[in-house]
């Protein structure tokens, strides 16, 4: 005779281990927020959706383990991101639309408003939309008499140590936008924003050729993954 406290019923049989586990999670999350939360939990959180029915723990900390940190994975390259088993093109998407709503989120901080009365917002708009890529990317932030932001613009995108710059394009832009100020911004994908002196060089020519047209170069920015310098803030201008 079978013992009625071992029988398991169907839907229990059929209930995943994991599903009290994702209302738990969830719950915490509204209740304590992000800040009671490891980062693979936070990955787990993202992941729910694209995978309804597995575990998707494993698969969190094995993405934390190769690339580093929540951003990191959220900045991780589609292809790289593929790389790991269990990736789907759809988990992938995932976490491709929390990288953009980050970008997003951050430029909207500085759209119509004074930039340089919102110096914080500026450099952690410049960090999440640069200082996890692998390539350099020279971008330049356009204001008008105001200091408000007209254009926001990637110049030129190279290799992991190197972006080509042209100073009199930069330049150009800028009349042909009517923008009377620019703020220079690039990244270091070795995660180190030390200036190079190929940095100062560059920045120094299109002060060169900025200033007798009436266009002001406020600063150059260097973002990277261990945090950012300003030239000004250096000296350097």
């Amino acid at each position: 005779m079978t013992d009625k406290t071992d029988a398991v019923s169907p839907d229990a049989a059929e209930t995943p281990h994991f599903h009290g586990h994702r209302e738990r999670l969830r719950k915490r999350f509204r209740e304590a927020g992000a800040a009671a939360l490891a980062d693979y939990e936070l990955i787990e959180l993202v992941l729910f959706r694209a995978i309804p029915r597995r575990d998707v723990k494993p698969l969190a900390k094995a993405l934390l383990k190769r690339f580093g940190s929540f951003a990191d994975v959220v900045a991780a390259p589609e292809l790289r991101l593929a790389e790991i088993d269990g990736m789907s093109l759809a988990a992938i998407t995932e976490l491709k639309v929390v990288q953009a709503a980050a970008i997003r989120f951050g430029k909207s901080r500085i759209e119509r408003r004074a930039v340089l009365s919102s110096w914080t917002a500026v450099i952690d708009y410049c960090r999440s939309a640069m200082a996890f890529a692998e390539r350099e990317q020279f971008r330049v932030l356009y204001l008008d008499k105001k200091n408000a932001l007209i254009a926001d613009e990637v110049q030129g995108e190279g290799t992991v140590d190197h972006t080509p710059v042209y100073p009199r394009e930069v330049v150009k832009r800028a009349l042909e936008l009517s923008a009377t100020a620019l703020i220079l911004v690039h990244n270091h994908p070795s995660g180190d924003p030390t200036p190079s002196r190929a940095d100062i060089l560059m920045t120094q020519q299109i002060v060169d050729i900025a200033r007798p047209l009436g266009v002001a170069v406020h600063d150059h920015i260097i973002v990277g993954r261990d945090g950012h310098v300003s030239f000004k803030g250096l000296g350097l201008f």
